[in-house]
């Protein structure tokens, strides 16, 4: 692979989407994709089909469900070994539009973090129901309260990191589990003196397939935020 930029997709159970994802990926010039496969419904035998003809794709298999956050990390390991100068992380369901990928490339720098945004102006999320709604500004107003760091979306997975974020990120050790994990990491990067740039998105709730969103992500969510804080400042 001779990109630049490699796109990291964690995937459970994706295997009715993950072909359509792809392909509108691969329309994007200087992206590579990594779908990192949690041993999931079959869907390791689309991906290993699509890189047979598609040099540009490749598949991580994993043993187990291991998470989404230790997902991307992986796949962010075998990125750096390969010599990537950016990262993107975004999920397999389309709640990430692919159309916006040369947009973040675009406002990335080398000590930048772009993240697609629910919650900035030109934002729209389409097709939650109201308890997700609640819930999810609840969260963001939370952590904000707590964290500090300077950005409206703290739990979105549709990310941009140049090459020293990762860097970062693989020397320390990440706790949190699940989707939490995009704040720990936000706010290890903050406090190594990183920016962060939110461009926003129309997110868009799963149209195909299961949610791996669960109630007790929600429940853990709120007592981990202060968790990050006190691990993180007495580090």
């Amino acid at each position: 692979m001779s990109n630049n930029t490699l796109l990291i997709i964690p995937a459970y159970n994706e295997r009715e989407n993950i072909e359509r994802l792809i392909r509108a990926v691969l329309v994007h010039d200087g992206v590579d994709i990594l779908v990192v496969d949690d041993g999931s419904d079959g869907m390791d035998a689309i991906v290993t089909r699509i890189a047979a003809e598609e040099p540009r794709v490749r598949l991580l298999k994993r043993h187990g469900k291991g998470g989404r956050g230790s997902a991307v990390l992986d796949g962010m390991r075998l990125g750096m070994r390969e010599n990537y100068a950016w990262f993107i992380e975004m999920d397999a369901d389309f709640s990430h539009p692919p159309e916006d990928i040369p947009a973040f490339i675009a406002l990335a720098d080398e000590r930048t973090i772009v993240i697609g945004s629910r919650y900035v102006r030109g934002s729209r999320i389409v097709n939650w129901p109201w308890s997700r709604h609640v819930f999810s500004a609840l969260a963001n107003v939370y952590a904000r309260l707590i964290l500090g760091i300077p950005m409206r979306d703290y739990t979105n997975g549709f990310r941009v990191y140049p090459r020293a974020a990762v860097t970062h990120l693989l020397s320390i050790r990440i706790r949190a589990k699940g989707y939490i994990v995009l704040s720990e990491t936000a706010y290890s990067l903050y406090r190594q003196g990183f920016a962060f740039r939110e461009h926003p998105i129309v997110f868009t709730n799963r149209q195909r397939g299961g949610s791996n969103f669960s109630l007790n992500e929600i429940r853990e969510s709120f007592a981990a935020i202060w968790r990050i804080r006190w691990q993180q400042d007495k580090a």
